[in-house]
């Protein structure tokens, strides 16, 4: 507990901060249940319609708070001439926020509306912990961390990077992900459990170029694999449905525990927060990271990570036809015991509780700490 201004007890405050993307939320929504429980009043800034705000808004005894933000750009736009402007008054909004609720810390996911949230916080001398997924930080958590008490990291080579404030403690996690039951993933796919089963997934949104290829591969793969396949919002394929031994969905929410819980291999896009979820259930991996030239290139970074680490195979998109999926995903799981053993040894993924220690800690410091 704070004091206020009597010095009387009052509940501990927390601003939580981070959008633009489903990886930019879901470790909050992670944190918020043990927030809850450590006694924190929660509130959470982001924009008007982002991703956050679809989520959060949903999340009971969460108060959501809107500021503008302009978007980060590292390429040419005319938006880029007004989108500061946006970071500015959004700063401001942010340091009236924070002049208003009064918070003990603030926990920043990244994505471009988290900069002028970080920007009000230093303002009022408010301590901020960081959290960066990626293997390179992204450009809003680059600016954000000189006003960082904290930053946590996903991968060592990120904590490295970004000195001594640095510390790789994985991503945090939804404990519902470790309450899968393999019975109930086989019963809702339709599989009897014979074969094992190989998980394509490819983000909220899908992967087109790996559903193409793995569709064509099927007439290989079903031999030896029943195939789940999330295919992503509107990319069910009518050709291929009742098709023996593989089952497609646009996408799974709280029936995804048990699926992975069925899962025996997996191939993914290789987004951090997936690749702690898949390393923490210690899934043999294929990855098929997003192209360099369709992002800034972190998931293959994230990839190469993986594959240096003896944590998973990869295949580059460019590399990739259904002949070469084929034979990839078929030494991946030849490969299968060790990449086990490597993922049981290694760091552990889940940092929920060490990011929830960190904010404590700052927390604890104070204004002046």
């Amino acid at each position: 507990m704070t004091q206020n201004k009597e010095g009387i007890p009052s509940m501990k405050k927390i601003v939580l901060t981070g959008g633009g993307t489903l990886g930019h939320v879901t470790p909050h929504l992670s944190l918020i249940p043990l927030l809850q429980q450590a006694g924190y009043e929660i509130h959470y800034i982001g924009t008007e319609k982002g991703m956050e705000a679809e989520k959060i808004r949903k999340v009971p005894g969460v108060t959501y708070h809107v500021v503008k933000s302009g978007k980060l750009r590292r390429y040419f736009s005319w938006q880029n001439f007004t989108d500061p402007f946006k970071v500015v008054a959004g700063a401001s909004q942010s340091a009236a926020l924070m002049g208003k609720i009064r918070p003990d810390v603030v926990f920043s996911k990244g994505g471009f509306v988290a900069v002028p949230v970080v920007m009000g916080a230093w303002m009022h001398h408010i301590p901020v912990v960081c959290h960066e997924s990626d293997l390179t930080p992204g450009l809003a958590n680059k600016l954000c961390a000189p006003f960082a008490r904290k930053i946590a990291t996903t991968f060592p080579e990120c904590a490295a990077a970004l000195g001594p404030k640095a510390e790789m403690t994985g991503t945090p996690l939804r404990p519902e992900l470790f309450r899968g039951s393999r019975a109930r993933g086989l019963s809702l796919l339709g599989f009897g459990g014979g074969k094992p089963v190989l998980l394509m997934m490819g983000g909220s949104s899908g992967a087109q170029a790996v559903n193409k290829a793995l569709r064509e591969a099927l007439p290989r793969l079903t031999p030896t694999f029943d195939v789940a396949h999330i295919c992503g919002k509107g990319n069910l394929d009518k050709a291929l449905e009742g098709m023996p031994g593989y089952t497609q969905l646009e996408f799974l929410d709280a029936e995804l525990p048990d699926v992975l819980a069925s899962a025996d291999l997996v191939l993914s896009r290789a987004g951090s927060n997936a690749l702690c979820e898949f390393q923490a259930l210690c899934k043999p991996l294929l990855l098929v990271p997003y192209p360099k030239g369709a992002s800034r290139g972190d998931q293959i970074l994230n990839a190469q990570s993986y594959e240096k680490r003896g944590l998973a195979h990869v295949l580059l998109q460019e590399d990739m036809t259904a002949d070469s999926l084929v034979e990839a995903l078929l030494a991946t799981w030849a490969d299968r015991d060790r990449l086990e053993r490597n993922l049981k040894a290694a760091p552990p993924a889940d940092g929920t509780r060490r990011v929830l220690e960190m904010i404590e800690e700052v927390q604890s410091t104070g204004k002046n700490g």
